[in-house]
């Protein structure tokens, strides 16, 4: 392929080097986005790792651009953002923008990259000559091992050491052949590092069994591939030759120098895939790995200096959450359901084959916190969550329908100001070939009840008018503390007054949180009533769950009344009454 434009091409990562290599990782990983999904049979067969891989490169882009655009809008001058500021912007928007096992991994990949690039150096080899090049790509090896809690070969680790070495000799020779003092070509060593990495992948799957019986390279490391290519492109001009395409190797079957693996390689093993970021420290990340280690597999904590990306698959999705919790803030939880097809315990003599059908139905969930976040996983949803001040989008909700993998998606939006936003991520997988139903919940209590009555094998019209028929039943309320005095349906409440709302309107105004509850509590049950549902946000104390509790048994003997957890959700405590 012939140079991008007439333009000179850096041998060098510089700021614009960076901005193009991002750009062009994200063509490539667009066109091959379906093909990588289609070889996708390791850790968990779920056809997802190009699209993660996208997503992560997409965020990484982003940031990039966002630093172009800051500096454009500063006092900079013509010269643009350093090298540096580019590099980090890349390493951290794919840390906070991580997706799946392998998007995860590539965030380490290009934090590791970074801390070498990043570096002040000599100018003939700042922002990436071929030496600091081929030590920026064995760092990130390093990092990324350091980071996968039991490193598996055959898989992206394996494409990054070889990119690695191969970088490596490149440098050595070139530095030799020129003499003293001179550096290797950046664009060399890049396409020594893409020859490397490609011969690696080629490799995956006699290394790995499940490739192997599969006939399948690793799809991570292919991921991998063309984001070294794009690295190519934008230091050359030129792009390397393409992988050839069509997921199944040619020719005899191949024998494998795996005999086993982790238990995730095969069609079964933990049901939840949990990923969140993490503001803590070193120690109390150190403490989280033994932790999620002991709970379940395919562990990869990336990140440092006080943020981390946690990636790992779990049966207990609410205490890989709880976890995170107890080591520092988690947020941006995701937590992914991969259907019974990937449940259970390991089978001995399990084969994998092509990655599985879609499951015929599933829900997607938006919750409004950590704890309702593992509720709903648990009963089988895909889950949003929705942070205090920042709704989702509806690319968020779009992403949660595709990784449900479902023929049929119920969506729970679970918030009227959502309705919009989740109508048009419906729309939108519908021109996927996804069948969506919107129930339009407006509290996540609606949710929880719809939720309870949802039926997979039914029929999907009488599972959407069943979950449909549930939520309407269920009126909601919530109390929330006022940040100013104002007029209210209910009448002026000041600063720091309870305020009680019943399905949007504030009802009550009281004094503490205890008395405004009792007093939402009569009104909704006056009506009449069969289950009070109270969701406590994390600085509720457990003490008033039982008061409130004994005062609906007191004051409504056939009135039954369940408890959950919320975790940091943007309210004090959700009520419903079905």
């Amino acid at each position: 392929m012939a140079a991008q434009g007439g333009s000179q091409v850096p041998q060098t990562l510089d700021a614009a080097a960076v901005r193009s290599w991002c750009s062009l990782a994200l063509d490539a990983l667009g066109r091959e986005r379906e093909e990588i999904d289609a070889i996708n049979v390791y850790p968990v067969a779920d056809g997802d790792t190009g699209t993660n891989l996208y997503l992560t490169v997409e965020s990484a882009a982003q940031a990039v651009e966002a630093v172009f655009a800051a500096y454009e809008t500063g006092t900079g001058g013509a010269a643009g953002p350093a090298p540096g500021d580019a590099v980090r912007a890349m390493a951290h928007g794919a840390l906070i923008g991580a997706r799946g096992n392998s998007g995860t991994i590539l965030a380490q990949l290009l934090r590791g990259m970074a801390e070498v690039l990043a570096r002040e150096e000599p100018a003939d080899t700042a922002g990436g000559g071929g030496d600091h090049l081929a030590e920026a790509l064995r760092r990130a090896a390093e990092l990324a091992r350091e980071a996968v809690a039991h490193p598996v070969e055959g898989t992206i680790l394996s494409v990054a050491s070889a990119a690695a070495d191969a970088a490596e000799t490149a440098a050595a020779v070139a530095a030799q052949a020129a003499g003293a003092g001179a550096g290797a070509p950046g664009g060399a060593v890049a396409r020594a590092a893409h020859a490397g990495a490609r011969a690696a992948l080629d490799a995956t799957p006699g290394q790995l069994a499940v490739l192997g019986r599969a006939g399948v390279v690793d799809a991570g490391g292919r991921g991998l591939l063309a984001v070294l290519g794009a690295l190519v492109r934008a230091l050359t001009g030129v792009a390397p030759a393409a992988f050839p395409a069509g997921h199944r190797r040619p020719g005899e079957p191949v024998a494998c120098t795996d005999t086993g693996g982790d238990a995730g390689t095969d069609a079964t093993g933990p049901a939840f895939e949990v990923i969140y970021l993490l503001e803590a420290d070193d120690h109390a990340v150190a403490r989280l790995r033994e932790r999620l280690d002991g709970l379940g597999d395919s562990l990869v904590v990336v990140g440092g200096d006080g943020l981390w990306n946690v990636h790992v698959h779990v049966d207990d999705a609410g205490a890989a959450v709880e976890a995170g919790v107890e080591a520092g803030r988690p947020y941006r939880i995701r937590i992914t359901h991969f259907g019974p097809a990937h449940s259970g315990p390991a089978r001995s003599g399990a084969t994998a084959g092509p990655p599985p059908e879609q499951v015929q139905r599933a829900v997607v969930a938006v919750v409004p916190g950590e704890g309702l976040a593992g509720l709903c996983a648990e009963a089988g949803a895909t889950t949003v969550l929705a942070r205090p001040g920042e709704p989702p989008a509806s690319g968020e909700l779009v992403e949660a329908i595709r990784r449900a993998h479902a023929r049929e998606v119920v969506l729970l939006p679970n918030d009227a100001a959502l309705r919009h936003t989740a109508a048009a991520a419906a729309e939108q997988a519908r021109t996927e070939g996804v069948r969506v139903a919107l129930i339009p919940t407006r509290a996540a209590v609606q949710g929880i009840a719809a939720l309870a009555v949802h039926q997979p094998d039914r029929r999907f019209d009488e599972d959407v008018v069943a979950m449909t028929t549930a939520a309407g039943a269920t009126r909601y309320a919530e109390l929330t503390v006022a940040e100013r005095q104002s007029w209210t349906m209910a009448g002026i409440c000041q600063a720091g007054d309870v305020l009680g709302l019943i399905e949007g309107d504030v009802a009550v105004i009281g004094a503490d949180l205890a008395g405004t509850a009792e007093s939402v509590l009569d009104r909704m049950l006056a009506a009449g009533g069969e289950l009070v549902t109270l969701v406590l946000g994390e600085d509720v104390p457990d003490t008033l769950a039982d008061r409130l509790e004994r005062y609906v048994r007191e004051g409504h003997l056939a009135v039954d009344t369940v408890v959950y957890r919320g975790g940091r959700q943007s309210v004090p405590l959700l009520v419903g009454v079905e």
